[in-house]
């Protein structure tokens, strides 16, 4: 399931947020690879200890936190302190699939990655190229959003950032360890939920909303590991 969540930061935020991030220490962005991305990956990411990065995470965690398409669609149970990267100069990350275990390191914090994310921190028309490309059973999806724009997708996809040959594609990146490990069960309690928000913006007091909320609810009981 690939989903779109749209604003999850404003323009002036998005604006705050790069003003933030681009004053700081860039790297090597394999320093978080593993060794299979490693051949793979060609960008520049903001060093994860950094003052920079720290805020900047915090500064999205908080956006997330007020999000609800993302609490439904994601159920997370951990988040992994979202990372910033920057691909330019023809720079791009061949086909890969996410490590299923990422440890912060100096800490005992680690997460299972059911999920990825990307939220776009540059505008579409600001560079060329730089097309995140997601593989699953359906074929290839190209995600290119605007900026304060996110892309969450199963971790288990083969996926691609293609080659930016002009301006700079910025983003944050991060993982989440849902409470619902099962990608297709995660599917049905968005897909319930969204129609139990529709029954309720169109017919609030319909006996069917307080129903179906039941269902959901003890959906989330039976698959979920809290």
């Amino acid at each position: 399931m690939l989903i779109r969540i749209p604003d999850v930061l404003s323009k002036p935020d998005v604006a705050r947020l790069r003003e933030l991030i681009d004053s700081g220490d860039w790297i090597d962005g394999n320093v978080t690879s593993g060794a299979q991305a490693a051949r793979a990956k060609r960008n520049a990411q903001l060093a994860e200890d950094s003052t920079q990065a720290r805020q900047a995470g915090d500064f999205v965690l908080n956006a997330l936190q007020r999000n609800p398409l993302f609490i439904s669609a994601a159920l997370p149970h951990k988040v992994y302190p979202p990372l910033f990267n920057r691909y330019e100069g023809g720079q791009n990350f061949g086909n890969h699939v996410d490590n299923a275990i990422r440890p912060v390191r100096g800490s005992d914090f680690r997460i299972r990655t059911d999920l990825s994310a990307t939220l776009f921190l540059a505008e579409p028309d600001t560079y060329d190229g730089g097309e995140l490309v997601i593989d699953d059973t359906y074929g290839s999806h190209s995600v290119k959003l605007p900026a304060g724009h996110m892309i969450v997708y199963p971790s288990t996809s083969l996926h691609r950032v293609t080659p930016v040959t002009r301006g700079a594609r910025v983003a944050s990146f991060f993982w989440m360890q849902s409470m619902v490990r099962d990608d297709g069960q995660r599917t049905i309690l968005y897909e319930l939920d969204s129609s139990i928000q529709a029954l309720s913006a169109s017919n609030p007091d319909h006996e069917s909303v307080v129903r179906l909320t039941g269902i959901y609810h003890n959906l989330i009981r039976r698959w979920a590991d809290a």
